[in-house]
């Protein structure tokens, strides 16, 4: 991760709740943090980590019910 660590990378998550959809956000709300994408047995894990890989918050979906995933990294152009 290391160099990706930004403020500001955020997913949009949108999942089936059956009488419609509901959307979720996951954003890295600190300096030095990232958001990562993972899939792994039927689960979506969209998970907020710094940069040493210390978990900050994690959000988990069943991925039969996941309509779609946004990924939305972070406006690095400004910097330096």
């Amino acid at each position: 991760m290391g160099e990706g660590a930004v403020k500001g990378d955020r997913v949009e998550i949108v999942v089936d709740a059956g009488d419609g959809t509901r959307a979720y956000e996951v954003v890295a709300s600190r300096a030095g943090t990232a958001v990562e994408v993972s899939t792994g047995r039927g689960v979506v894990e969209v998970t907020e980590v710094t940069r040493t890989g210390t978990v900050v918050r994690t959000a988990r979906f069943m991925a039969s019910r996941v309509i779609a995933l946004v990924e939305h990294p972070a406006d690095t152009s400004a910097a330096g």
